[in-house]
């Protein structure tokens, strides 16, 4: 099958060009994604490797998708993998911030669905604090720490420093276990407890704090240990 290059196609065709005339909403998932891949290869131009990635991709898989497993489609190489990867990290960012102000999060459950790609195909534990305001609004996020693959180290000042620039009313800590074992280690357990003996001292509770797994997750306050 011959795969015509972009510049043979009529200029109103290609997805640049409809990009300014039709505007981004009017495109498509294989023409937005053609543009942020910029060309394709000898054999196979932008639209047929966007099309290729959305045949054995969906947008859902996308969100989390890792560099490892764009490269290995034929035509992919490191750095369009790279670019790929960060703009779909911008867009949950930018979607994160949108929603921040507008939505509560109320609940565990509630925190880790709309969280947990944070955690998504992590080899390390990454530790993360989430600031609310006192309508239990999020107004803020950071990553704090990055651990071996068993273990993270965070500073209980470096949590409550974020806290008081932000002017937060409360806080959730959340961690991955890359082993998908949720049961939290008895180091979780003495920081968790030291970590809400700091939050009533400073006035900045800590509500809970969260151990992430792949498909699951467990609670300290749903255990009733914060």
């Amino acid at each position: 099958m011959i795969s015509y290059r972009i510049k043979d196609f009529p200029t109103q065709e290609r997805p640049r060009e409809r990009l300014k005339t039709v505007g981004p909403k009017n495109l498509t998932d294989k023409e937005l994604l053609a543009i942020i891949l910029k060309n394709g290869t000898k054999e196979k131009n932008v639209t047929d490797l966007a099309l290729e990635i959305l045949k054995k991709f969906s947008l859902e898989d996308l969100k989390d998708i890792s560099i490892n497993q764009l490269i290995e489609i034929k035509g992919i190489g490191e750095v369009k993998a790279l670019e790929l990867v960060a703009a779909i990290e911008l867009g949950k960012r930018i979607n994160l911030k949108k929603n921040k102000t507008i939505k509560k999060l109320t609940s565990p459950d509630n925190i880790w669905e709309n969280t947990k790609y944070l955690f998504s195909n992590l080899k390390q534990e990454h530790f993360y604090c989430l600031y609310f305001n006192n309508k239990q609004q999020l107004i803020g996020q950071k990553l704090l720490f990055i651990g071996t693959i068993n273990q993270s180290i965070t500073h209980p000042r470096e949590i409550f420093k974020e806290a008081y620039r932000l002017s937060a009313s409360s806080i959730i800590c959340m961690h991955n276990h890359p082993s998908n074992d949720i049961t939290p280690s008895k180091e979780d357990i003495s920081f968790t407890e030291k970590l809400a003996t700091t939050g009533k001292i400073q006035g900045i509770p800590i509500l809970d704090h969260i151990i992430v797994g792949e498909n699951s997750y467990y609670s300290f306050y749903e255990h009733h240990n914060i």
